[in-house]
């Protein structure tokens, strides 16, 4: 006989019932990883190719990312593995060389967030702070160094104050939205530049990238593959609105082609969003809760994913390497990407294009694509080869356009050049 089940629970795979409340909490932890330095940087690069041509390259990515979720967290649920990791599960289907794609996908990922949260978080509180740029060194190393000693000396308080620093996050957010909200204008909803929309794609995968707690999320839900699917699918729509909603400010607040407070200056000088906007509105309110928003948004997710390297940095000497030390484990995993901020401070749009149009894209792309090919059949297996094919041409693209096989420059940074 079927076993009654409560209002507000379900149960899990093994007959474990799962609260309705930990389903909307997990969910929240989507969104919370979600909200990291993708979300800083889309109104710029999407707003660039126009609103709306933005909005249908979030639907497509975002969907294709979804799939790729699934696909990955049935391999979790399947393994029920507390010390589930990516590079194990592809070497599983695809062998040593699916193994070192991965490994090599998640270096390049991780140490170009890092990058990006770096030299973000800097130009941030050099600009909203007025700091000459003779000082950009020293705030780079001062942000570095409060982070990275965080990591290696507070694990515990971040678990503990993580929820805390989430939850005014979102405040924050809510707050200078409303503010930017005013700011619109309908002419610049209009703008559109098709031709730029490609540009745009590694922003747009970094911004639903939130793959790496997948096993964590699996764990957390019994390794139910309902309640998964639609624990992703609801943390997935949410911040899929909260990109929409941003990027509805940005674009339509901000204007393409005029001065420093421009979404073209912003492109051409590595800034996020809430630089430009800062000076647009002009509110020293606006200001504060940018700043607050911006760099939890940057702290929160420089943390989680500085463990997760350092974490896997450690595996990979242990394990790949046989070498055993922490001295060596901390410099190879915060020595790299300091380094690249310091010789290249200006960098923080072009590092997310790294670590999302060849990291993510190869590790949650096109590897989650190929493993389903090679499970599925039917319908599943056609619908995997259309996710394949997306993911290579996204690839492909980026790969072009970083060495400069061909550039595409929007049509708005043309115009403003022809004007000065």
């Amino acid at each position: 006989m079927r076993q009654s089940v409560k209002k507000g629970e379900r149960m899990g795979n093994a007959g474990t019932k799962i609260a309705f409340a930990s389903l909307i909490s997990v969910s929240l932890l989507v969104v919370g990883n979600l909200i990291g330095a993708g979300i800083l940087a889309l109104p710029v690069n999407t707003g660039l190719a126009g609103f709306v041509p933005s909005l249908i390259n979030m639907m497509v990515f975002g969907a294709a990312m979804f799939y790729s979720a699934i696909v990955l967290a049935k391999e979790a649920n399947e393994a029920k593995e507390e010390t589930f990791n990516y590079p194990s599960l592809y070497e599983k289907y695809l062998g040593s060389f699916g193994k070192w794609i991965a490994i090599a996908a998640n270096l390049i990922l991780l140490y170009g967030l890092l990058v990006a949260y770096i030299t973000g978080g800097s130009s941030i509180i050099i600009s909203l702070f007025n700091i000459p740029q003779a000082y950009h060194v020293w705030v780079v190393l001062l942000f570095f160094g409060i982070l990275g000693s965080i990591i290696l000396t507070s694990i515990g308080v971040i678990e503990k104050y993580n929820t805390f620093f989430i939850t005014l996050m979102f405040v924050s957010f809510g707050i200078i939205v409303f503010m930017g909200v005013k700011h619109i204008k309908m002419d610049h909803l209009a703008y559109v530049d098709w031709k730029f929309l490609p540009c745009a794609i590694p922003i747009v995968v970094t911004a639903f990238h939130f793959h790496n707690i997948i096993p964590t999320i699996c764990q957390a839900l019994k390794w139910d593959n309902r309640a998964m699917e639609k624990t992703i699918l609801l943390g997935m729509i949410i911040g899929f609105i909260m990109n929409a909603v941003w990027i509805l400010v940005g674009v339509g607040a901000l204007p393409v082609h005029d001065g420093q407070a421009s979404l073209i200056y912003a492109f051409e000088n590595n800034q996020p969003a809430t630089i430009p906007l800062s000076k647009v509105i002009g509110s020293p309110l606006f200001g504060l809760f940018a700043l607050v928003f911006s760099l939890l948004a940057i702290i929160t997710s420089f943390l989680a994913n500085g463990m997760g390297l350092s974490a896997f940095i450690k595996d990979l000497t242990v394990n790949q390497f046989k070498k055993q030390s922490k001295s060596l484990n901390i410099a190879l995993t915060f020595l790299p990407p300091l380094a690249i901020s310091l010789i290249f401070p200006d960098i923080f749009i072009k590092a997310i294009d790294v670590a999302g149009g060849f990291g993510i894209v190869m590790l949650f792309g096109i590897l989650p694509s190929i493993l389903a090919i090679t499970k599925r059949r039917g319908w599943r297996r056609v619908l995997a080869f259309i996710m394949l094919i997306l993911f290579i041409g996204a690839i492909a693209f980026d790969s072009f356009q970083e060495t400069g096989k061909f550039k595409i420059h929007p049509r708005a940074e043309q115009f403003y050049k022809d004007t000065k």
